[in-house]
């Protein structure tokens, strides 16, 4: 089983959606330091993208220190430090250019795009606060 999910969406590249997505899963602290990482062929075969794709995944992964790999053991999510505010606020720059992009579209201000979105932020926070 994979721990984290990916919504495929065209136009974007299938290996920087599976590397976004773990990479928000391991920053969120959904995924943490130690826990095992899935191997290429689980990778491959549960999100049914080839292969090749998965082993780039994967190495991409590695590379930005996400990951390490012990021998007799396995991939692991790498013992990194808790993530900034900077860090985790760079995983919603993908989301927050395609509402403005839509905002624009929609010919609003960004008074009215910053009115919505503190609208749906307090609707969220008070159904997180009853929790």
């Amino acid at each position: 089983m994979i721990p984290f999910r990916v919504t495929f969406r065209p136009g974007v590249p299938i290996h920087e959606q599976v590397c976004y997505a773990a990479t928000k899963a391991v920053v969120s602290g959904q995924m943490r330091p130690g826990d095992p990482f899935p191997s290429v062929r689980a990778l491959s075969k549960e999100l049914k993208i080839n292969p090749n794709t998965a082993h780039k995944v994967v190495g991409a992964l590695i590379d930005d220190g996400l990951l390490e790999v012990i021998p007799g053991i396995g991939t692991l999510v790498a013992r990194v430090p808790a993530s900034s505010a900077a860090e985790r606020s760079h995983l919603l720059d993908r989301q927050m250019e395609e509402l403005v992009v839509e905002a624009v579209r929609l010919g609003l201000s960004v008074t009215d795009l910053n009115r919505a979105m503190e609208k749906h932020w307090n609707r969220i926070m008070q159904t997180v606060s009853k929790d």
